[in-house]
């Protein structure tokens, strides 16, 4: 056991106010923190942490312990980058989580040729659509499908998705098809769930501005592939990324709807925590991602845009006139 990696675990401890929190940016159990912690303690002869049920802090000399550390570690990061930060070989177990759908679509796919480019990177995928804490759940890199909030993350955006509202023509033919946002009220709608979502409110850009809508359905999932089914299957309308439902729109068996009113766009990103020193695995995916993920998205809309789209529509409704 290094003093050095005792030190490493005495600073985020009390950085984290918490051995617990440590431990977790960390990968260890809150017994081997505690135990580092002691034996860092016996080494210097002195008390560092004092303790509580709830918190740790620092005693006096603990906390001028901590700002020579600051001082230590600085340069011991600094040294590290020049062989391990973004020109060493990427290695190791790189911890990343993805949306389902993305993952299963996208991701998944591509993770044969990202480990033929980087053998000895072993690759941990989490697929959720939750919103996951990176440095409290222990991964390295975030894949997000979503509207960005100011964060502590870096994020590396990779392309901008633009989404829109769609259902099946034989749910349209049963119930209409809306024609204003406030007509959303008398339908189903299709809705993700997910801790802290906003999933029953959607908000739509309008003459005056993004305007938030409440919605209802009898349907509901946290797996947005399942409202993608119910939505093929004639069950309401879904709110969807134009590249995951381009498909079924060009063979018609998903036809848009309030075109004039479309959801707000969303960055597909990457994201990890700040670093002053990146290990070569993040960044070797991070740099995978941005190229080969916007790729495959492209192919799949082959072209699709939300403007193509309100084109194709003015066409049919000329042609419709035409005919009479």
């Amino acid at each position: 056991m290094s003093l050095l990696e005792n030190i490493r675990v005495f600073v985020r401890v009390v950085e984290q106010d918490s051995m617990s929190a440590a431990g977790r940016q960390l990968r260890l159990s809150p017994a081997v923190v505690s135990h580092r912690i002691q034996s860092l303690e016996s080494h210097l002869g002195v008390r560092l942490l004092n303790r509580t049920t709830r918190r740790v802090q620092p005693t006096e000399q603990g906390l001028a312990f901590y700002q020579a550390c600051q001082e230590v570690m600085a340069a011991v990061e600094r040294a590290e980058t020049v062989v391990a930060g973004t020109g060493g070989v990427p290695q190791g177990s790189l911890r990343v989580t993805a949306p389902l759908g993305f993952a299963r679509r996208i991701l998944a796919p591509l993770v044969p040729e990202f480990q033929g480019l980087h053998p000895k990177v072993t690759l941990q995928l989490r697929c959720s659509e939750h919103l996951i804490d990176l440095l409290n759940e222990s991964v390295d890199v975030a894949v997000r499908l979503a509207i960005l909030s100011d964060s502590s993350l870096i994020a590396r955006k990779i392309v901008d998705c633009e989404r829109l509202l769609c259902a099946a023509p034989a749910y349209l033919s049963e119930h209409g098809t809306p024609q204003t946002p406030e007509d959303l009220h008398d339908h189903i709608c299709l809705l993700l769930r997910f801790p802290g979502s906003q999933q029953f409110r959607w908000t739509l850009q309008t003459a005056e501005g993004p305007q938030t809508f409440s919605v209802q359905g009898r349907f509901d999932a946290d797996d947005g592939d399942l409202l993608t089914d119910w939505a093929l299957h004639g069950q309401g309308i879904v709110l969807k990324p134009l590249w995951e439902v381009a498909e079924p729109l060009k063979a018609g068996r998903l036809v848009p709807v309030l075109l004039d009113f479309p959801p707000e766009p969303v960055s597909l990103s990457v994201l990890y925590p700040h670093r002053r020193l990146l290990p070569a695995r993040v960044k070797a995916f991070s740099d995978f991602a941005v190229t080969r993920f916007a790729e495959e998205i492209e192919k799949r809309l082959a072209g699709m845009t939300l403007n193509e789209l309100r084109g194709a529509r003015v066409q049919a409704k000329v042609g419709k006139k035409k005919r009479r």
